[in-house]
């Protein structure tokens, strides 16, 4: 997969490659894309947010964009192409002003 697969706010059921070469089914929330990469929470296993490189994804199964309502909000900052520069998993609560969060 590329960069041109995906895009910001979208929630994705993919394949993915896992760190320990295991193919596994996974379901993200699509913060920011980079070149290589993309920042994305992982909506079914604790909500971490994860730094995810394009070519670890092998499959799209499912894609549905947010409406502009419902989409979780995460300052700038956060997502920064820097601050992920040495790490690829964050714990970081995301609020959506339509859930009254």
């Amino acid at each position: 997969m590329d960069k041109s697969s995906f895009k910001e706010n979208t929630r994705y059921t993919i394949t993915l490659r896992a760190a320990d070469g295991k193919m596994r089914p996974a379901n993200i929330y699509v913060y920011k894309m980079f070149d290589t990469t993309m920042i994305a929470r992982m909506t079914d296993s604790g909500g971490l947010l994860h730094k995810i490189a394009y070519t670890d994804v092998l499959k799209i199964v499912k894609e549905k964009s947010v409406d502009k309502e419902n989409q979780f909000f995460i300052p700038a900052a956060v997502l920064d192409e820097k601050a992920w520069k040495d790490r690829t998993v964050m714990e970081r609560y995301s609020s959506s002003p339509h859930m009254g969060k």
